[in-house]
């Protein structure tokens, strides 16, 4: 046999094609819309522009301003409940924050300073409501209905948006309701929910100055309740904390970590402002800031083996937690023994609370146990018959956990995701679904943390939707799709993960969709550390793509053989030489 006549020759001559007539680097116009403008959103909004070439970038927000749930929330007391130094963006530090646990009016201010600092409202578009989305199997693309309301004049209009990426970037703790209680709607005094309250033009305090001869109701205990209390005790002639539940009160976390690293005295670890002298040597002695936030961020990615059950640290904690409890409700011990819980610390979300339990022991604050049976035009009647009269009444009962998406979006084959996620949803690393090509989201389920801090796992999810929108504009690919197998493999990890740690526990939690027990649907199944580790390089081969152009050879993209400042003789020839692209060893 001739060497022209070998297989390999016959192979080659079938598969041989054309070249595209583009430079290797000369990328595609490649458009993303993001949905939402919270942390994430904004997080989208500096990083999508930074790394990907020839993008255009849309980021729709329904509110009419930016901040997500921090732009929402404005009750009495919202704050942080993780130290401030622990949540703020990699690249954006701030170094004037006024306490260990920074009030939301702050957390605002930062992030409306990063949306300013990288002028990010050419990406914004406020006042405008994602309304469905749905994905074009022909042309790769995604379809998304977007209603406008203007805010001068009300006047509501709806556009199309046709992109290339999406990326839902909504959020779990993002939509609230008003509980299930008879007679809700016939208070006649003030009603609030902690997530609807609007101090409008003036701050709550100003609001609370005409509280002070007022009789006050909160009903809940979960995070916002916790922070409610307190603000708002010293305010007021009387009030009642109706709580159904129990939970347990951390001691604030990393408190006596950043008590030391202040060179406070042996009180210091529980106050909780830091003083101007702090403050300034924050924002002038960059070594000794470097080393307090480094600290502080070891100390929070520490608490890991405290979800595990029966851990060393988790009992070391149930221990530290039930006497502190104990010791601040010293003046009425059996608020102790009603709030207390039998399920371990950590099965539903912790927080610290700073100065809740301390209110609870006020002489004008009445701890209620007893069910709500109904509620009247002038106040709140208790199963046993008992009835306070009240001048407001705050509802902070929590947000729709249910994993239900408030628009349609709708896959290949007209597959609706809120259908798909029925009874629960299932996904890819929490960023991807299949039937759903060319979405990558953020803060979808399973993406919670339980040890650690949030803002790095949005960080990394955002940087792998930029991983994936280069790779499809790189190798110019039609769609990118988990594959199906990729995601039962994921859902089989979180099944048998889950059974070994805490949140499996007998404790109703958002984490479990609001039920006592079931699957786990809001955590990643381990620590923030572990996650970002899982889902910094992306593990290409879970999915499938199809090709934009109309050619079989998947190296299409390599185009004519030269890259764009070669094809023009502009530009950075020796761009390799620059020092961010040195890789030097470091020798013995």
């Amino acid at each position: 046999m001739s060497p022209d006549q070998s297989p390999n020759h016959t192979d080659a001559n079938h598969r041989q094609f054309t070249p595209g007539n583009f430079a290797i680097d000369e990328y595609r116009p490649i458009r993303v819309a993001v949905i939402g403008a919270g942390i994430s959103g904004i997080v989208a909004g500096a990083r999508f522009p930074q790394k990907v070439p020839n993008v255009e970038l849309t980021i729709y927000e329904k509110d009419d301003g930016v901040g997500g749930t921090w732009y929402r929330n404005r009750y009495p007391g919202l704050a942080c409940d993780i130290p401030a130094h622990c949540y703020q963006l990699t690249f954006e530090e701030k170094k004037d924050w006024s306490g260990l646990y920074a009030p939301g009016t702050e957390i605002r201010e930062y992030l409306q300073g990063i949306v300013d600092k990288h002028k990010l409202m050419r990406f914004i578009k406020l006042h405008h409501e994602v309304v469905g989305a749905q994905y074009n199997e022909c042309t790769g693309k995604w379809h998304v209905r977007v209603r406008h309301i203007d805010p001068d004049t009300g006047a509501r209009s709806e556009l199309e948006d046709v992109v290339d990426i999406l990326v839902p970037a909504v959020g779990v703790l993002s939509r609230w309701d008003w509980p299930d209680i008879d007679g809700l709607r016939d208070f006649q005094g003030e009603l609030h929910h902690t997530a609807g309250f609007d101090p409008q033009e003036k701050t709550w305090q100003e609001i609370a100055d005409d509280w002070k001869d007022k009789k006050v109701a909160v009903i809940g205990v979960g995070s916002s309740a916790i922070q409610l209390v307190p603000a708002i005790q010293p305010k007021v002639q009387k009030l009642y904390n109706y709580v159904r539940g129990k939970t347990w009160l951390a001691v604030p976390f990393a408190s006596n970590t950043f008590a030391t690293l202040l060179d406070r005295g042996p009180d210091g670890a529980e106050d909780y402002r830091f003083s101007a002298k702090e403050i300034e040597r924050f924002k002038t002695d960059e070594d000794f800031y470097r080393r307090f936030r480094t600290v502080m961020e070891n100390d929070m990615n520490s608490m890991h083996a405290a979800t595990l059950r029966g851990s060393n640290l988790q009992e070391q904690a149930t221990q530290l937690f039930e006497a502190n409890m104990r010791r601040k409700l010293v003046k009425k011990p059996w608020i102790a023994e009603s709030l207390m819980p039998t399920f371990p610390v950590a099965c539903r979300r912790l927080t610290p609370g700073p100065g809740y339990l301390e209110a609870l022991v006020e002489d004008n604050v009445e701890f209620v146990q007893t069910p709500i049976k109904r509620v009247t035009k002038t106040g709140i009647e208790t199963i046993d018959g008992q009835h306070h009269e009240l001048d407001i009444i705050f509802c902070a009962t929590g947000y729709d956990t249910s994993f239900q998406l408030p628009f349609e979006i709708v896959g290949r084959k007209g597959v609706h995701l809120n259908d798909k996620w029925q009874p629960h949803p299932t996904t890819y690393l929490t960023m991807c679904v299949d039937e759903f090509p060319n979405m990558f989201m953020v803060l979808g389920p399973n993406s919670g943390i339980g040890s650690g801090s949030m803002l790095i796992m949005i960080e990394y999810e955002v940087m792998y939707a930029v991983q994936a929108t280069l790779k499809m504009q790189r190798e110019r690919l039609k769609s990118i799709e988990v594959k199906r197998e990729a995601l039962l493999d994921f859902d089989a990890y979180l099944e048998s993960y889950f059974p070994k740690t805490v949140y499996s526990e007998k404790c109703r939690s958002w984490y479990k969709m609001g039920a006592e027990d079931g699957r786990v649907v809001g955590l990643w199944p381990g620590s923030a550390l572990a996650a970002v580790k899982a889902i910094t390089y992306p593990r290409w081969e879970d999915f499938n793509y199809e090709i934009i152009d109309p050619t079989s050879n998947r190296f299409y993209w390599l185009g004519d053989g030269q890259t764009y400042s070669e094809k023009t003789m502009t530009g950075d020839r020796a761009w390799y030489l620059r020092e961010e692209f040195l890789d030097i060893p470091p020798g013995k």
